[in-house]
């Protein structure tokens, strides 16, 4: 059996921490689901890691089912959810619902993740009120990263904090399971976690939100490009990965490769 929202919501009630990594490939999807973590989700940040954009805005539709379809195919157990990527969902709710759709009925994910509080929670009570899981995304939304003028912090001034709050509860109103709070202070964050019944998912948001998300390739340091404050490197696989490649190289050239 898959992870439901309902466990979800219960481990926010029993103040159990909930654990979420990004997955876009199938074995990675099989290693992550086996280590029992229970929520995975397919980034737009794909984009960056893993097909060399300089921002998350140019992924498709069509790149989002494609990678969503193998990480469903690797996990068993965790739910998958998948990032509605760029003016998937901003230009028609008609618009919305057909794109959460293609994520749940094509590529066989169970919710879906869109970028926004206030200004999209219409959308989200709609996709909702079809059957569709959401998850909500406020503070840094990298979808908006020109509008923001970078990858800054979020919700640094009392106006904004009070914005990312309204924000949040409208999400929480709209029928949202779950929001994660991006490159925020920890004590906004705190805030938000506090006064939501919904769980919140950090990310640079400081130790006291209900969970914690990074992306699989800055904990794993196999990408390394650009490398956030927030993200901890457990290994660096671009190190091993150069030397076996190298020895690798070395082996076929010199004809110790392979032996017979």
């Amino acid at each position: 059996m898959r992870v439901t929202i309902n466990q979800i919501k219960e481990m926010k009630a029993r103040a159990e921490k909930i654990v979420m990594l990004t997955a876009y490939d199938y074995s990675t999807a099989r290693l992550i689901d086996e280590a029992e973590i229970p929520l995975i989700l397919v980034g737009d940040s794909l984009g960056m890691v893993v097909l060399g954009y300089e921002s998350t805005i140019p992924v498709t539709m069509e790149e989002m089912l494609h990678h969503t379809k193998a990480v469903v195919r690797g996990a068993k157990k965790a739910m998958v959810i998948g990032d509605m990527p760029f003016m998937t969902y901003h230009v028609s709710v008609e618009d919305a619902l057909r794109n959460a759709a293609r994520f749940i009925q094509e590529a066989g994910a169970q919710a879906v993740k869109l970028e926004g509080g206030v200004t999209v929670a219409e959308t989200v009570r709609r996709i909702v009120d079809c059957g569709i899981p959401v998850m909500g995304h406020i503070g840094l939304t990298p979808q908006s990263i020109h509008q923001l003028g970078g990858f800054k912090m979020q919700g640094k001034t009392p106006e904004a904090a009070a914005r990312l709050l309204e924000d949040a509860k409208a999400l929480e109103q709209a029928g949202a399971f779950a929001v994660v709070l991006e490159t925020i202070p920890g004590n906004l964050a705190r805030l938000i976690t506090d006064k939501t019944d919904i769980p919140t998912i950090g990310i640079g948001a400081g130790p006291e939100c209900d969970g914690q998300v990074q992306v699989i390739n800055d904990i794993l340091g196999s990408f390394t490009d650009f490398v956030p404050r927030h993200a901890k490197q457990y290994v660096k696989l671009t190190d091993i990965i150069s030397k076996a490649v190298t020895q690798y190289r070395d082996e076929v050239k010199s004809g110790t490769f392979p032996s017979a």
